[in-house]
């Protein structure tokens, strides 16, 4: 009887059709008893209560998005093959205090899908946009409103919309709580500062009520399935963080239930904590960011695309080109910050231009200092980098680009000075003002074709794909971060954790103390692996020209065209990745704590060809490392010994 059960067949809707299920029943019944039996077992079950069911599914199939209607409300479930990702979740939105979705019906659905590919900076180009959508209209007769709904064969995401309030202005809060299987693995750390904290790893059915968890929170199932929860495509909105429920729930919170960070509270007065702590006021429609879930083994987060798929392109207006308007210049900086190089003089910027120009480098990005320099100063710099093809950059406090007057008034400067970039500081809050506040910096940045980082940040939601102009963001824990004694633990986390969620300014590779219990080829390689659009690196020119693997570093870049996340990477233990840019392949491994030996087939580099390999390898020496020149071809297999918080960089190029 059981195996007959499982075998029945299912409509659509997800509900068993009673006259589809009599048929079938008599049809595989020979003695009278059964039948008997089964007509009493049919009225029970056309007589309960069954959820309405809406289930849309990824290109391939795999990933599922269950949208379900109980009297409870609407619910959801994802599942990758016969997994179950995230377990049976409420969906939770209120506007003006009233909750939307739970008595509503499910209404009406439209069904739709995408399949495109555009130029990206990132692990990869192009990007892959493939997904099955679907807008599910519900109400109560009273309201409506609606989700909407995309399944990607890497994850899914959905977004809440109410045009109820259209005309008027609202509050909006949401409590949807992600439930994560039991006996899960979870990388997290609390917003005490804000995004840039150590993550732990622990249980999810250790972690208590009320403890605050960082997006992306990323999970591991026990089959060895991957899952990240964090949000796209954030604007007109506060950012969400998340709160554990103590029962594996993970809810969704807006900030207005978040506690406010350490570095916001050090930076700005009473009077700004209070009010940022308000729930935010929306006019007209209310549109949520979308809630993510990827889905996958290591690699496919890594390689996810979701993120950005889920922004709108780039505007026309101001990047006509896309990535490729000709003022976006992605690059490697130098910066004078942590590993000296003198006072922050008008010679010293220009020696730390030189240093870039030798390196190959595209920027040279100003601390504070600049603000005591005269114009005539800062144009000199700017004139005599440009001449070397180096773009300069000006760190400004975000709190002076509040006012529309001085904010303008900055970016002119900029323009008429000539600097490439600005590198704003101190949001450290996620409410919707700090939020609006972002998007009026991007748009502004791009009238005047200056480009951004920003500093003291909150994650990155896809948003540079809108707006390219954006070439990174810190939201980590990074080498400024004087204190942090284990970094072979935090370097091979991060890559599968905060950087999930889009490109992170590090501020990678030092080789003095700070770089704590890692080598320099570690070092070395978090450059490859830590990649962004914008990729700073925290070492003093000099420091890298003097370098016996000067010539490994200078050829990497800061985007890629291709990469593979080795099989054998364990978040917080080991981060080894095969990256390629046009013709050249580069494999790039930090390794955790733990000594290890691994071997790396040299498959990927698709031709029996020789290819001349540059390599980079620890000594016994922390602080030193040797460089060996030889051939390999796609039918070798490199054999590594890795030392606690180790490395190994390795680049082949055809002989």
């Amino acid at each position: 009887m059981p195996e007959l059960l499982n075998s029945m067949p299912i409509d659509l809707s997800g509900k068993v059709s009673k006259n589809i299920l009599l048929h079938f029943l008599i049809s595989h019944m020979k003695k009278s008893f059964f039948f008997c039996f089964v007509v009493i077992a049919l009225h029970a079950f056309s007589s309960a209560q069954s959820p309405d069911t809406v289930t849309i599914r990824s290109p391939s199939g795999n990933i599922a998005f269950h949208l379900i209607k109980s009297n409870r409300g609407l619910s959801f479930t994802i599942q990758s093959g016969t997994t179950t990702v995230i377990e049976n979740s409420m969906l939770k939105l209120s506007v003006n205090n009233f909750a939307l979705a739970d008595h509503a019906r499910i209404k009406k659905k439209k069904l739709y899908a995408i399949n495109e590919t555009y130029d990206w900076m990132g692990a990869h180009s192009p990007a892959i946009n493939k997904c099955n959508g679907a807008k599910i209209t519900f109400g109560d007769g009273h309201v409506s409103s609606s989700i909407e709904i995309r399944v990607f064969d890497d994850g899914a995401a959905f977004r809440l919309i109410d045009r109820n309030s259209a005309k008027a202005s609202s509050i909006p809060d949401e409590a949807t709580t992600f439930m994560i299987p039991g006996g899960s693995d979870i990388w997290y750390h609390d917003m005490y500062m804000h995004y840039e904290g150590v993550h732990s790893r622990k249980k999810i059915d250790s972690i208590h009520e009320g403890e605050w968890v960082a997006p992306p929170a990323t999970f591991k199932i026990k089959n060895g399935l991957y899952a990240s929860i964090t949000e796209a495509d954030l604007k007109n909105y506060g950012g969400f963080s998340l709160q554990a429920d103590g029962k594996n729930g993970l809810k969704l919170r807006l900030p207005q239930h978040q506690p406010t960070s350490y570095p916001y509270r050090l930076r700005y007065s009473a009077e700004d904590t209070v009010r940022l702590m308000q729930p935010a006021v929306i006019k007209g429609t209310i549109t949520t960011p979308w809630r993510v879930v990827m889905v996958g083994d290591l690699n496919a987060l890594v390689n996810s695309d979701i993120i950005h798929d889920l922004c709108p392109p780039p505007n026309k207006k101001y990047f006509p080109d896309g990535i490729h308007t000709s003022w976006v210049k992605p690059g490697r900086a130098v910066w004078k910050y942590l590993d000296g190089g003198g006072d922050g003089t008008l010679e010293v910027m220009k020696k730390f231009t030189d240093g870039a120009a030798a390196l190959g480098f595209e920027h040279n990005i100003l601390e504070g200092f600049w603000t005591k320099w005269s114009d005539d100063q800062l144009r000199e710099l700017v004139n005599y980098s440009k001449r070397k093809n180096v773009g300069i950059w000006l760190w400004k406090h975000s709190k002076n680009l509040r006012d529309p007057k001085s904010r303008d008034s900055f970016f002119r400067h900029c323009e008429e000075l000539g600097v490439a970039g600005a590198k704003i500081d101190f949001f450290d809050h996620e409410a919707k003002e700090v939020i609006d506040l972002y998007q009026t910096l991007l748009e502004e940045g791009a009238k005047h074709h200056i480009l951004l980082d920003f500093h003291g940040a909150n994650k990155p939601t896809g948003q540079s794909r809108t707006w390219p102009n954006e070439l990174t963001r810190e939201a980590v824990k990074g080498m400024e971060t004087r204190n942090l004694m284990d970094r072979a633990t935090h370097e091979t986390t991060i890559p599968f954790t905060r950087c999930l969620a889009g490109p992170a300014e590090y501020t990678v590779m030092l080789f003095g103390e700070r770089r704590r219990n890692t080598t320099w080829t570690h070092q070395i390689a978090s450059a490859a692996i830590l990649n962004a659009p914008l990729l700073t690196y925290a070492a003093n020119p000099e420091s890298i020209l003097s370098n016996p693997a000067v010539e490994v570093i200078k050829a990497i870049p800061s985007t890629w065209d291709e990469t593979i996340v080795l099989p054998e990477s364990e978040i917080g233990e080991l981060a080894a990745y095969v990256r390629r840019k046009g013709d050249t392949w580069f494999i790039a491994i930090m390794n955790g704590v733990a000594e290890k030996t691994i071997s790396i087939p040299l498959k990927f580099l698709k031709t029996t060809n020789n290819y001349k390999a540059v390599i980079a390898r620890d000594t016994n020496d922390p602080g030193a490392l040797t460089i060996e020149k030889t051939t390999h071809n796609s039918i070798d297999v490199i054999k590594l010994q890795l030392a606690s918080g180790g490395g190994y960089v390795a680049i082949f190029t055809i002989n």
